[in-house]
């Protein structure tokens, strides 16, 4: 039996933090009190009416707290750490929910109730639903209805097209293909195929598309209306396919799915192909890069990982291990891919 990978964040949804149980009612009783107490305060200064009663959230980066408005419930968001990308970022989600105010997207998506931009809180309403997964990188396969329908709102959303002027561009590629480069997470082989790819997409007129721009399973709350998406501090314009080339990325263990995402990003043509598979090079890469921390962090810290089975306990490096091995293969099963593309221009 395989183990299970530790939970995904809280979001605007409810659940628990990256293996972390919720941490209950939010009375003051550890060393951490203080930082909890001022980010009630700041809640309280742009919504006097919320009421706090569970913290979903209490990390080094921000508080998440559940509780009430008026009848109905919430969730507050507030930044702890105030470095300059953080805020950057913390402030983009709060004009996009903003924009969503005025220009109402063709999913659903939390309610924004109140924020202040200069003290980074954000309340909006607590959406009701079941998270498609826990986990970043699920174990278990999303059904075929459920699949059906995150991809459907996905779909909605990239055919969106808000106002000009209404959101940015999150990513530069050339400058993040350079960086990963850099870092030695892209090949003099991959510089040349990826830039031939957008050099190609920049001739073929290079239109951007409208993404959500983190569509994890573990930001898709499924109600009985529909899907409703979490966590839009990414949102904006991409490459076409970003969306879909972040769920295949994370639908390792569902063959089915990536088959579906697959056939869909190439439904639209050799450009809305090479987009794609540009995209997903890049954002495997990323989570490369990111497992390989979680990797060195472990060996730092051996231990079971959080919510393993009992027939089988992995330590959380073991477990990282086996995902950065899978992640290995992807990258390279996309690097030939990018280079067959690279084929055709």
């Amino acid at each position: 039996m395989r183990p299970h990978r530790a939970k995904s964040r809280a979001q605007f949804g409810g659940g628990t933090d990256r293996g972390r149980p919720a941490a209950g009612r939010p009375e003051p009783s550890g060393p951490q009190d203080g930082r909890l107490r001022t980010a009630i305060a700041s809640v309280h200064r742009v919504c006097p009416e919320f009421q706090p009663v569970q913290v979903l959230r209490r990390g080094g980066r921000s508080v998440l707290l559940a509780g009430t408005v008026g009848r109905g419930t919430a969730v507050a968001k507030c930044l702890l750490d105030h470095s300059p990308t953080r805020v950057e970022r913390f402030r983009h989600e709060i004009a996009v929910y903003r924009t969503f105010v005025r220009h109402r997207p063709p999913v659903r998506v939390p309610r924004l109730i109140a924020a202040d931009p200069d003290g980074c809180v954000l309340v909006a309403e607590r959406a009701p639903g079941r998270p498609l997964a826990l986990q970043r990188h699920p174990l278990e396969p999303p059904s075929p209805a459920d699949l059906r329908a995150v991809l459907g709102a996905v779909s909605r959303v990239n055919a969106w097209q808000p106002p000009p002027g209404s959101f940015g561009a999150p990513v530069d590629y050339g400058v993040r293909i350079a960086r990963y480069h850099g870092l030695g997470l892209l090949t003099d082989r991959d510089l040349s195929d990826l830039g031939k790819l957008l050099h190609g997409l920049s001739r073929g007129g290079g239109r951007a598309q409208f993404c959500h721009g983190d569509a994890l399973p573990s930001n898709v709350l499924l109600s009985p209306s529909g899907p409703v998406l979490l966590d839009w501090e990414h949102a904006g314009w991409y490459l076409p396919g970003y969306d879909l080339a972040t769920l295949w990325s994370v639908l390792g263990d569902s063959p089915m799915a990536r088959r579906r995402i697959s056939r869909l990003a190439q439904a639209g043509g050799r450009d809305a192909r090479d987009a794609f598979l540009v995209n997903l090079l890049l954002v495997l890469t990323r989570e490369v890069r990111a497992c390989e921390t979680a990797v060195r962090r472990a060996m730092r810290d051996p231990g079971p990982a959080p919510g393993c089975d009992r027939t089988g306990l992995l330590s959380a490096g073991e477990e990282q291990r086996l995902l950065l091995r899978r992640l290995h293969d992807d990258c390279a099963m996309a690097r030939r891919a990018v280079r067959a593309a690279v084929g055709t221009r």
